[in-house]
């Protein structure tokens, strides 16, 4: 039986990780650790240091490079879906070629596992490719609970609820009803332009937890030229940008 601890790593700030992480990491005969090409080698760096100076162990840590997701797929979840069996594919065989039949394996994934990822649907595809597969997960501080933290604010307001979704599900289906605080992920593309008409504040964060954090906020009408412009900028100082925000309607 192989033990697959999917270890939440917060943004990768040493001090986001918990003694069970840590643990855990540290217990593991193999680490894999993913590249996502030249420009996020920052991303695979903060995992080496992880490693490197945290860890008082030496586990074997065998590096592979994340396949490029068909963002042309006609329909998206089609392209997803691809995407996710060729992942499995690459861990059945780093785990068949490197792990014994007993091996504890780790994954350090960003944020939490539970959280808009998808190592946990990965690791699916991974039990039903003839290896037998014990799936832990490794809880990790969010960037949803680094944004409200850096911004001082609470998730909610009083007696009411939040929704989590997506970019392209605001740009697509706008300001869902019912609902006053939206939590905004995975959004290239800054849909949040597409519900200027909603009075709302915005509170945006890029690199939220890393050294490089830059926060926004203020009314949504106001702050929307400035967020994505400065979102361009970063961008193109850093060559890759991770961002997330929340949206709140006004009285």
């Amino acid at each position: 039986m192989i033990e697959l601890s999917l270890v939440g790593i917060g943004s990768g700030n040493p001090e986001h990780l918990t003694l069970e992480a840590i643990r855990v990491l540290e217990e593991a005969d193999l680490i894999l650790l993913p590249r996502k090409g030249d420009e996020k080698t920052e991303l695979a760096d903060l995992r080496r240091d992880i490693v490197a100076d945290l860890l008082k162990t030496k586990p074997k840590v065998v590096e592979f490079d994340y396949p490029v997701r068909d963002a042309k797929t006609p329909k998206y979840l089609d392209g997803v879906n691809t995407w996710h069996d060729a992942l499995a594919e690459i861990w059945t065989g780093l785990i068949a070629e490197h792990g014994s039949s007993n091996a504890k394996v780790a994954l350090m994934v960003w944020g939490d596992p539970s959280l808009y990822d998808s190592t946990l649907r990965i690791a699916e595809r991974v039990a039903t490719k003839g290896i037998s597969l014990n799936t832990r997960v490794v809880p990790g501080i969010t960037s949803l609970q680094m944004l409200t933290a850096a911004h001082a604010i609470p998730l909610n307001t009083l007696g009411a609820p939040v929704q989590i979704t997506t970019g392209r599900q605001l740009r697509d289906h706008g300001w869902p009803e019912g609902v006053d605080t939206l939590a905004v992920m995975l959004d290239g593309e800054c849909s949040f332009q597409h519900v200027l008409d909603v009075p709302a504040r915005i509170y945006w964060g890029g690199y939220v937890g890393m050294p490089q954090q830059i926060l926004r906020s203020g009314e949504l009408s106001g702050q929307c030229d400035e967020i994505i412009e400065t979102r361009a900028k970063a961008r193109a100082e850093n060559g890759w940008i991770m961002d997330i925000y929340l949206l709140r309607r006004t009285a």
